[in-house]
């Protein structure tokens, strides 16, 4: 079956859940990262891109 099919009951489908205030940020804007907080994470990135992955169990 597809889903083109045109004999599907939409009654039995789930409403939407109406999205959580959580994901909207109202009014304030997040701060700027700092120099030393960039310089951090570049660091981090690059660390990260050349060690290699574990496999966890």
């Amino acid at each position: 079956m597809s889903s083109t099919d045109r004999n599907v009951d939409h009654a039995l489908a789930y409403p939407e859940p109406p999205a959580s205030p959580l994901w909207h940020r109202c009014g304030s804007k997040a701060r700027p990262l700092t120099d030393a907080q960039k310089q951090r994470n570049r660091e981090l990135l690059h660390l990260a891109q050349r060690k290699p992955r574990t496999r966890t169990a």
